[in-house]
């Protein structure tokens, strides 16, 4: 009798395993779905881009601030379902765009900048207080609220939508004329990929991250998902939400999730920090392996669903946010109501006020540079 080598047979487990969860292999399209998804305000028309693989994920997006609409994956049965919030409409997008940031492009400065000021080469830049008394997500007009060239294509990794878009020089107070691009490929092992590049022709900050806000049961709280962050330090922030530009131990406070923890475990401990972000709004900093490398910033279990979430990233950073300003004033995919801690988001990110911060990790992008970086949101089930 022929042996199988063990290898091989790992493998051959792993394939069947995957089959069990989703049925028979589905056959991905040839090509990208799309269609007309209405118009901005100014006329333009906007599209609705519908990516898919063999395993049923599927994953839309639309050019309009680069939102991701939807993502659907199987649960530990092989039914899939939504596990983002969102929009079934643009219209919602282009009135509450500026509130909750489903699924958005975040830039040109993801999270919090103090007091709407920085300074670079001795000049000092103004900014939008539109997070009073900060700047946040880049503005009133931020990269959520933009129109990106779409380009659709199949690739070797799966099917991709490259997205780009200029930012002009002083658009929302930025200088330099800011060409940025982003790459969203669903890969066949259920992970949607998130490239990132971007070259100015003077010297600037950018700090681009990405506004999912994930749901891995489908609907009610999220306080029962069990989540690691790989991270040892976090940083503390003011009443405001501006950094204190510490880097905290996570030992003995409610923000050490090292080890699987229930995301409402002490979210509602007697802590100063806690009390600060309404819950949990903090930046998290990543253990990193000495050099630029994609390495796992946080882990997500639903007990409810058996799926799980894998967060790999270039950053040095992660905001662990738990919808705390939810207030039940939204409504959403087929009509869901979002109430307070009914999605979390884990966005990678260069620290927040880090132009104001000369301890943390520069996010300075200069001429002759290019801003780079990867992230990765991996779907499964355990």
């Amino acid at each position: 009798m022929k042996m199988i080598p063990s290898a091989v047979l790992a493998t051959l487990c792993s394939a069947l395993a995957l089959a069990s969860l989703t049925g028979a292999a589905q056959a991905a399209p040839d090509k990208i779905a799309e269609k007309v998804w209405g118009k901005t305000a100014a006329g333009q028309p906007v599209s609705l881009y519908t990516l898919s693989n063999h395993h049923g994920m599927t994953v839309k997006i639309t050019n309009f601030g680069g939102i991701v609409t939807s993502i659907q994956v199987p649960d530990r049965k092989g039914k899939i379902g939504e596990v983002t919030l969102g929009y079934d409409e643009l219209k919602p997008y282009l009135t509450n765009a500026g509130g909750p940031y489903f699924g958005a492009l975040i830039g040109r400065y993801g999270n919090r900048i103090a007091k709407g000021k920085f300074s670079l080469g001795g000049k000092t830049y103004t900014l939008a207080t539109n997070n009073k008394p900060n700047h946040l997500h880049g503005g009133v007009t931020g990269f959520n609220k933009v129109l990106w060239k779409a380009t659709p294509s199949i690739t070797a990794e799966g099917q991709s939508l490259t997205l780009t878009y200029r930012s002009k020089d002083g658009e929302e107070g930025y200088p330099g004329n800011l060409d940025v691009k982003v790459v969203y490929t669903l890969t066949e092992d259920n992970a949607l990929r998130m490239d990132y590049t971007a070259t100015t022709d003077a010297t600037t900050v950018l700090n681009l991250t990405q506004h999912s806000y994930f749901n891995l049961a489908g609907s009610g709280e999220i306080l029962d998902h069990l989540l690691m962050v790989n991270a040892d330090r976090f940083t503390p922030i003011d009443a405001t939400s501006i950094p204190l530009g510490e880097l905290r131990s996570v030992v003995g406070t409610p923000f050490d999730f090292r080890r699987p923890t229930a995301i409402g475990a002490r979210i509602n401990k007697t802590d100063t920090q806690l009390k600060n972000g309404a819950g949990y709004d903090h930046n998290f900093v990543l253990r990193q392996p000495g050099k630029k490398a994609l390495i796992v910033a946080a882990n997500v279990f639903s007990p409810r669903s058996g799926r799980t979430l894998t967060v790999s990233t270039t950053e040095p950073g992660v905001q662990l946010y738990t919808g705390n300003f939810l207030d039940g004033t939204l409504k959403g995919h087929g009509g869901t109501v979002y109430r307070r801690r009914n999605g979390f988001c884990l966005e990678t990110q260069h620290f927040p006020d880090s132009p104001n911060q000369p301890k943390f990790p520069t996010t300075t992008l200069k001429p002759g540079q290019v801003y780079q970086q990867t992230t990765l949101y991996k779907f499964g089930v355990g």
